[in-house]
């Protein structure tokens, strides 16, 4: 179906605008007279010429001092960090570490290791920071974290081998080859 056949006046509109228009002599010289009285256009004042857009150009150099001065600008007014509620945060902890923590426990069944430790995204994967203790006449290893509310990555190094945590989920590989384990911290639960 056409679009003629849907709307009757399609063909009639559109022959109408086809149609060539045909205006005298006489009626083209009063419009070209009244285009002709009317004023050229006015000039801008020079001051006000200011105000109107134009292309720039920096040299490098000049270009770099700017940005330079801008970064500078940006760092003295770092200074002044608000909240939402309009309160100053410089010299507090990151917002994670504001966080309400949970005691997280973790345990890991290993019992011929003789080191195991905890590293994760909360102690910036350092075998150090997090050792697990062993727990006596058994092979289970136990450490009791605080954590922040959230999603958190680890695993736990035995002996120096990096593992992920059998009893839990897990995140895929990591990039470097190894799968983490997950474990999700709500607000005012212990795991």
């Amino acid at each position: 179906m056409t679009d003629s056949e849907l709307h009757p006046y399609v063909e009639l509109i559109a022959r109408e605008a086809r149609r060539p228009v045909v205006t005298d002599q006489a009626a083209r010289d009063r419009i070209m007279a009244a285009v002709r009285t009317e004023p050229a256009p006015r000039r801008l004042p020079v001051w006000l010429g200011a105000f109107q857009p134009r292309p720039i150009s920096l040299s490098p150099a000049v270009g770099g001092l700017l940005a330079a001065g801008l970064v500078g600008l940006g760092v003295l007014t770092s200074n002044f960090a608000l909240d939402r509620d309009g309160r100053n945060t410089v010299g507090q902890p990151p917002v994670a570490a504001r966080l309400p923590v949970s005691d997280t426990v973790f345990v890991f069944v290993a019992p011929q290791a003789a080191k195991v430790s905890l590293v994760g995204d909360f102690n910036d994967w350092d075998a150090s920071k997090v050792p697990l203790v062993r727990i006596p006449n058994s092979g289970l290893w136990k450490v009791t974290v605080p954590l922040p509310a959230g999603r958190h990555l680890y695993q736990f190094v035995v002996d120096g081998n990096w593992l992920p945590d059998p009893g839990a989920p897990v995140a895929g590989d990591d990039g470097f080859g190894r799968t983490n384990s997950v474990r999700i911290v709500r607000t005012g639960s212990s795991s």
